[in-house]
């Protein structure tokens, strides 16, 4: 069927809804392999503030659950199942899709510009990477002959941004960690040699492919975030969702299968939380990360958890992991909706679970 003639599913917001928990592994059917769940989301956030956890590793235990270790993920990386790139930690097998964007970058004039006047800086950074490499970036001696030019965090940071850069061609790779440190190596170091690049017309609308797989439903198109994108183009078939505006994508497997939910604490960074616009609309859920908000000013927490009950967002979990006192403090749970009882006792379980999993002592 030519995809003019694909006909445009009409979903109510519930439908939808169930889509995307159910899509993104987040119904009561958990997922058990690590891998096979990887290869399915495509990319977990890469996103390292350690509030609680860092997000690549929430994204996990929010839905293998207690089966999830973090030295699992960091094995997978080490055995080159996985590797981390500058929007997410992906499989090595998809590595061929993504090679031509690599090669292409950046797609700023701006930064173009400043890679071609520090042609000697690149090579001075890689020349160390090959000497003693892999490095986290403070450890990276090398001198710019033009800096970076920022006014927000970038500021005096040449090598870092020389790194991301080179990270981002292709010709660095992550290899390994010092805690959420990354460690820089050359890319014939981490990648595995010979893997021909898919071209990249094809490369992409594969990765849209997969990316609706692993979404359920999505915009075509829209602003691009940081990281991993979060639309499809025209992957999938078309659809409209009652009380939302424009068209959406959906991946058609996931029509009229049964749902049955669960709670999950999510990150902030989570597949169904990401896409701010796509939350709003499906979930009708109000939610900003207030991580650089000054204290005064946030109403949920430094980094607080959506939580998800069954296709609803449904509260914020305000907690704090304290290593060094081997203590989760619970200081809110902010209820979007009243919460029945057993919405509270999930939720309590959900909390109990966080803690042990952590190794930490909960104290609310």
């Amino acid at each position: 069927m030519a995809a003019q003639d694909r006909p445009v599913h009409q979903l109510t917001r519930d439908e939808a809804r169930q889509i995307v928990v159910r899509a993104t592994r987040l119904d009561a059917d958990r997922p058990t392999d690590l891998l096979s769940l990887v290869e399915h989301l495509t990319a977990l956030p890469v996103e390292p503030t350690r509030a609680i956890a860092p997000s690549y590793d929430l994204v996990c235990w929010s839905r293998l659950g207690p089966a999830y270790e973090p030295r699992d993920l960091d094995d997978l990386l080490t055995e080159r199942y996985l590797y981390e790139d500058a929007d997410g930690i992906r499989p090595m097998a998809d590595l061929a899709l993504h090679l031509e964007e690599m090669r292409a970058w950046p797609w700023w004039e701006e930064t173009r510009d400043w890679l071609e006047a520090n042609e000697l800086f690149r090579d001075e950074v890689l020349d160390i990477l090959d000497a003693d490499g892999p490095l986290p970036s403070r450890d990276v001696k090398a001198t710019a002959q033009v800096p970076w030019r920022s006014s927000g965090w970038n500021v005096d940071r040449n090598v870092r941004m020389m790194l991301t850069c080179l990270l981002a061609r292709g010709e660095v790779a992550v290899n390994g960690r010092a805690g959420t440190q990354r460690k820089y190596d050359l890319a014939d170091r981490v990648y595995p040699p010979g893997v021909a690049a898919v071209p990249r017309d094809e490369a992409r609308a594969e990765l849209d492919r997969r990316r609706l797989r692993a979404l359920g439903i999505a915009r075509a198109k829209g602003t691009m975030l940081p990281g991993e994108p979060i639309h499809v183009g025209e992957a999938g078939e078309p659809a409209v969702v009652e009380g939302t505006a424009g068209e959406w994508r959906v991946d058609p497997a996931q029509l009229g299968l049964p749902f049955e939910g669960r709670t999950a604490l999510l990150s902030p960074f989570d597949p169904v939380t990401r896409d701010r616009v796509r939350m709003q609309d499906l979930f009708e859920f109000e939610y900003v990360l207030e991580m650089y908000k000054p204290a005064a000013q946030r109403r949920w927490g430094y980094f607080a958890l959506p939580i998800l009950h069954g296709d609803r967002l449904v509260g914020k979990l305000d907690a704090t992991a304290d290593r060094k006192a081997g203590r989760l403090f619970v200081d809110a749970v902010h209820e979007d909706v009243r919460f029945t009882k057993a919405m509270a006792e999930a939720l309590d379980a959900e909390i109990t679970a966080l803690a042990e999993w952590l190794g930490l002592v909960l104290e609310r």
